[in-house]
């Protein structure tokens, strides 16, 4: 159970100020009865309010997919840099969403932002062997030693990289599958190669790949099959 003012506020643009005026014009109905109080307790699972005559279409928590453009870090806040929070729609903003794992500022492609602690720590921990799917460019070809290599396990200064698949599409294009995410991993995968990284976007996440009209920039809510799609495992 919750106040009704509290999950108005936080399902709506409305202030808790604006909630108390909007119940004392008698303009919000809990369950067929007309409310005159604020701190009346509301079960959100099941109890029909109305607000203004509009149905409350109660969200518990908000799953966000955005394509991520350069420029931006995978932040709730920085002192120097635009996040990538800059992005959420104004009806999300007094919700807790971030970035559910991180890109780097000049990696682009899929980002999923949320307010479910726990469906964000299943997607990135390790031992959920949840997928992540990059298109990267190097700037030397692609060769059959690194796509040995990934496969075999390579060693960076924090430890030996899980096995992961590289996947030759171009002469220095290819498909990169991990299941973990160190700070600047492909980078420093490819670079024990003495390679550099030019492009690398994220394209998929478990069986979900990012939409052909999701273009940079974009953002909208994640459907229950596309949020289904992301936590498969391999």
């Amino acid at each position: 159970m919750e106040r009704l003012d509290k999950v108005i506020s936080s399902q709506t643009n409305y202030s808790r100020k604006d909630v108390k005026e909007l119940i004392k014009q008698k303009k919000v109905i809990v369950n067929n009865n007309i409310v005159f109080k604020s701190d009346l307790k509301v079960d959100e699972s099941c109890d029909e309010i109305i607000v203004n005559n509009k149905k409350l279409n109660i969200k518990k928590n908000i799953y966000l997919i955005l394509n991520k453009p350069k420029g931006y870090v995978s932040a709730t806040k920085d002192n120097y840099d635009k996040t990538v929070l800059d992005f959420v729609p104004l009806e999300y903003k007094k919700r807790n969403i971030f970035p559910a794992g991180r890109l780097d500022k000049d990696t682009t492609g899929m980002m999923i932002l949320t307010d479910d602690g726990v469906f964000a720590h299943d997607i990135l921990a390790p031992k959920k062997h949840i997928k992540k799917i990059y298109k990267v460019t190097i700037d030397k070809e692609i060769s059959d030693e690194m796509i040995k290599g990934f496969l075999d396990g390579i060693m960076l200064n924090d430890g030996i990289c899980k096995m992961a698949k590289l996947e030759k599409i171009s002469n220095n294009i290819g498909i990169v599958t991990l299941t973990e995410g160190r700070y600047h991993q492909i980078k420093r995968m490819f670079a024990c190669f003495k390679a550099n990284v030019i492009e690398l976007e994220r394209i998929g996440m478990g069986e979900m790949m990012l939409p052909k009209d999701l273009q940079l920039g974009d953002i909208r809510e994640l459907t229950n099959e596309e949020l289904q799609k992301i936590s498969v495992k391999i």
